[in-house]
């Protein structure tokens, strides 16, 4: 990989890999602000007090707006500038950090969260798009995706750690915080070293199916959430009717326009389909993992927020490094057979994680966590790949529109899914409050409760993880066995080629 990087700047002007370097800050701190408050919400929880329900959609709003406006946002971009939307979603995204900061409530910080998921989803479609404007060249081009990709897979990882150094030294605000100065260096740099670049030859976007997608997406979430923590009732059975009847009538539309805001004809190509069903449940398995392996590491074996990081560096290494190495795995085995290869390595790492216990097998999670990170980091790369590969330049945003909702609503199931699961089993398992943390506070110092409690949720990851686990197994076998017609085979050309 090294000597590919070495002949792609050769051949490619430095002021484009100085923009790949402003480029990846965005990137970096979406992809951590997905993960970053795993680690927090105990700390925050006491600050704040938010129920069980608002912890949830602290965790889950960001994800679920970034999921709902992605698509929007690559097209608009497309149109409008990528720089500007850019530039734009990242003045809102400081914003908004900064009032989630400070927020004194919980109602505050989970609008300041939805806000910064409205920034966030302007970030990633303009900022990976921009990379086929900046790298005309095959290689170069290749080699600058994998790298966006090891800093947005590098990002989900590496955020709990972040957390628990910060939380460990200031105040819960300071996960937020610390994306300004971060911000300020992007709004300084960006228009100096990045490119303009808008597809004079599209029209004008559909508004109509901006608010279908949009409508669908979120109701259905909702519904998701509530089932599973309330149980069914005829109002959220509603809104869930009303959320698939949405996306119905938004597919339907879509195949009506001249230029649709999700080009379903991607879909007919193999590899894509496959693409964007991996990046779905692995986001999925992985922010699960996370959230409970969070969780379990500071209320089950009672480890501060620093100590529950540093258990989640060989993780976050094995990401960021497979990611890079991802590309290269994929130009000798075939993007098929990579996609093969990771999910099952996720899956198999996951599995490796139900030796963890109350009292020990700390070495059984991070074992675990490097196998399945090796798999994940494959994964993330191979689906940007396919992604930018899959249309010509001008609807790169639109593509990776896609691929980007396909990350960050799997993000957004797997805590709202997994969690809620972990959650039954583990409300199942005696008279204890909403969540863990709840009932050790309410124990009142009764050990007995307190271990019945922590032995209830430890049986809840663990059937939690099991379901990750399961549904990678099935994404690789469907892997294995999809056709690939002959688009998708153009596709799996073009990202051999290109390396």
């Amino acid at each position: 990989m090294t000597s590919t990087l070495a002949r792609s700047a050769a051949k490619t002007p430095r002021r484009a890999w100085l923009g790949l370097a402003v480029l990846l800050l965005p990137v970096l701190l979406v992809s951590m602000d997905m993960s970053v408050l795993y680690l927090a919400m105990p700390t925050l929880t006491e600050h704040l007090d938010p129920s069980a329900a608002q912890q949830l959609w602290i965790l889950d709003i960001y994800g679920f707006m970034i999921a709902g406006l992605l698509i929007t946002m690559g097209n608009l971009g497309d149109r409008i500038g990528r720089r500007n939307i850019l530039l734009a979603g990242a003045t809102v995204f400081g914003i908004a950090s900064v009032l989630a900061a400070f927020a004194p409530n919980a109602a505050v910080l989970i609008a300041a969260r939805a806000l910064m998921g409205v920034g966030g989803a302007t970030l990633l479609p303009s900022s990976l798009a921009l990379i086929s404007t900046m790298f005309p060249e095959a290689r170069a081009r290749a080699s600058a995706i994998a790298i966006w990709t090891a800093f947005f897979a590098g990002g989900s990882a590496v955020g709990p750690i972040i957390g628990g150094v910060l939380l460990h030294h200031f105040w819960w605000g300071s996960v937020f915080l610390i994306n300004t100065p971060v911000l300020l260096v992007l709004l300084a740099f960006g228009p100096l070293l990045l490119p303009e670049h808008r597809a004079t030859a599209l029209g004008r976007l559909d508004l109509i199916s901006v608010g279908l997608s949009i409508g669908g997406i979120l109701p259905i979430v909702y519904a998701i959430k509530h089932f599973a923590a309330e149980g069914f009732d005829l109002p959220v059975i509603g809104i869930a009717v009303i959320g698939v009847l949405a996306l119905v009538v938004f597919i339907r539309r879509q195949t009506h326009l001249d230029e649709p805001l999700l080009d379903l004809s991607l879909f007919k190509r193999g590899l894509f389909s496959v693409a964007i069903g991996s990046s779905t449940i692995g986001m999925l398995a992985l922010a699960g993992m996370s959230y409970l392996t969070s969780t379990y590491l500071q209320s089950v074996t009672g480890r501060d927020a620093l100590q529950a990081a540093l258990l989640g560096i060989p993780m976050a290494i094995m990401v960021f490094v497979c990611s890079i190495g991802g590309a290269r795995i994929g130009r000798r085995l075939g993007t098929k057979a990579t996609f093969v290869l990771a999910l099952t390595l996720a899956s198999i790492g996951l599995l490796m994680m139900l030796g963890v216990g109350v009292d020990g097998g700390i070495g059984w999670y991070v074992a675990g966590s490097v196998v399945s990170g090796a798999g994940f980091g494959m994964v993330f790369t191979l689906v940007s790949e396919v992604a930018v590969s899959s249309v010509p330049a001008e609807r790169a945003g639109s593509a990776v529109g896609i691929s980007e909702t396909s990350f960050e609503l799997g993000n957004g199931l797997g805590l709202a899914l997994l969690g809620s699961l972990a959650a039954l089993v583990f409300r199942s398992g005696g008279d204890f409050s909403a969540t863990l943390g709840e009932t050790i506070v309410k124990a009142g110092g009764d050990s007995a409760l307190i271990d019945s409690a922590r032995s209830a949720f430890v049986d809840g990851m663990h059937v939690a993880i099991t379901a990750g686990a399961v549904l990678l197994a099935i994404m690789a076998v469907v892997a294995a066995v999809v056709k690939t017609g002959p688009a998708a085979k153009a596709d799996a050309a073009e990202a051999d080629r290109v390396h």
